[in-house]
């Protein structure tokens, strides 16, 4: 008996090793895409990963998304605290960051921080963070973050942008999701309907989030393809780019995801997104949900967009992190590294995107500039105050005027900026307005696209008890 049992190991020991236990770890492949083209987004603990991320890796990272997250260092985390000591970070965290009040959330602080870091050279200059396009959501019945936490991120990225730039932000407050990621989808099944607060924290409210994020960072894209994709979601092992630590050192999966349209995987030039989960939303917690369901993938496989998805998991004990979140609050090593280029999770990220970004090419050389009109101007996003406005960028252009008139009135400037699209703000809730875009190129101005027209949406609804308030009409 014992001699069958011996004999049934040593084949089984003899399979594994033929099958490629031995084997080198799946690494990411490189592909044609610069990465000073890249961009981040993400929901919960990963809005604060992505504007952590977003902060220190500024010189690459062109645009931001973050759904219910709040800002730069705001659990204050640095060596530990003399007072509090380990628990001081968590406590800031869960209690300010998460629960508020506004007067708890000083901004001053985020950006003194973010000034200090720049200054030491632990993060690139913060005169990047106001080249960036930034999308910020808050659903009004988000019962884990409060809206204070994700208005200070607004804050934070106002100081930084500045006037001249206050059309790269777009900051979406009168939909009354849950603590969520948003999409479009409606009576899926194992999706929360729109007030969800719960796993697997993807809700259906009619709202493309994944798509809007997308254009607002590059621009007007083609039509997401919602059917059958041509693109592949791939896997690979995580522990080729947390080293020298193991995964588990860093409460780091053994496994990420990335999408890649058949059109990369060709050779052709691409971009990369990287979208980061939230607690909770890991594979572990969750599946593939996150991966397959939030709607990047559709949107990536018409447009030339690789989409990265690393993955935490859960760490009950050392390092402490009991629902996969992303350190946002140092507790990998309790220092104030975790928001800079140091960051042991941050250094994971970067290296899987040098990696996806080795293959990089020199840009094909075409025809000079024109200063021909801009196609395709359209309002994809509104609310009760601003209009989030994208077209298809002019060959060789980066600066555009944007003009806006009322529904009968006389078009006038109210902004230039860089990239092809703009947040207007400041707008009359329940009001219809027309705009029109034109291109400048050595100070001269091109002609003006065709007039796009919106209505912003009336004020949200007060909320008191979030979870239970009615959808807004």
């Amino acid at each position: 008996m014992r001699v069958d049992v011996w004999r049934h190991s040593i084949a089984a020991l003899i399979v594994l090793v033929a099958t490629g236990a031995s084997a080198e770890p799946v690494s990411l492949r490189g592909y044609n895409a610069p990465i000073g083209e890249s961009s981040i987004s993400g929901i919960s603990s990963g809005a604060f990963m992505a504007v952590q991320f977003g902060t220190a890796w500024s010189s690459i990272i062109k645009g931001v998304g973050v759904v219910a997250g709040g800002p730069y260092w705001c659990a204050k985390a640095d060596a530990l605290d003399v007072v509090t000591g380990f628990w001081g970070p968590v406590w800031r965290a869960t209690g300010a960051c998460m629960k508020g009040p506004a007067s708890n959330l000083d901004i001053k602080d985020f950006t003194d921080k973010a000034d200090a870091k720049a200054a030491a050279g632990e993060i690139d200059p913060l005169s990047n963070v106001s080249k960036q396009k930034v999308y910020l959501f808050h659903g009004y019945n988000d019962a884990l973050v409060d809206k204070a936490a994700t208005d200070a991120a607004a804050d934070f990225y106002r100081h930084y942008l500045g006037p001249a730039n206050r059309g790269n932000l777009f900051y979406q407050t009168t939909l009354g999701a849950g603590h969520s990621f948003v999409v479009t989808k409606e009576g899926a099944p194992g999706l929360n309907d729109c007030k969800g607060n719960t796993e697997p924290y993807i809700d259906q409210c009619g709202y493309d989030q994944a798509g809007i994020v997308l254009q607002h960072i590059y621009g007007r894209l083609n039509r997401p393809n919602r059917v059958q994709l041509d693109g592949t979601v791939k896997n690979f092992d995580q522990s080729v780019y947390t080293k020298p630590h193991l995964p588990d050192a860093l409460s780091l999966g053994d496994t990420g995801y990335v999408f890649v349209p058949e059109d990369c995987a060709r050779g052709a030039r691409c971009r990369v997104h990287v979208a980061l989960h939230g607690c909770k939303q890991d594979v572990g917690d969750i599946g593939r949900k996150f991966v397959d369901e939030a709607g990047f993938n559709a949107w990536a496989d018409t447009n030339y967009l690789i989409i990265l998805y690393p993955q935490t998991k859960t760490s009950p004990f050392a390092p402490g992190n009991p629902q996969a979140c992303w350190d946002w609050w140092s507790y990998v090593d309790h220092e104030d590294s975790y928001v800079t280029k140091s960051g042991a999770q941050i250094k994971a990220i970067k290296a899987m995107l040098d990696a996806l970004t080795a293959g990089a090419a020199a840009p094909a050389v075409t025809a000079g500039p024109a200063l021909s009109a801009p196609q395709l101007l359209t309002a994809i996003d509104a609310s009760d105050t601003g209009m989030d406005l994208v077209w298809s960028p002019v060959n060789g252009v980066t600066t555009y005027r944007v003009s806006r008139a009322g529904a009968e009135g006389v078009f006038k400037a109210i902004g230039d900026v860089t990239g092809a699209s703009f947040a207007d703000s400041g707008l009359t809730p329940q009001t219809t307005y027309r705009w029109r875009v034109s291109a400048i190129l050595n100070g001269a101005e091109g002609p003006a696209s065709d007039d796009a027209s919106g209505t912003t949406l009336s004020q949200p609804p007060r909320c008191d008890n979030p979870g239970s308030c009615p959808l807004a009409k």
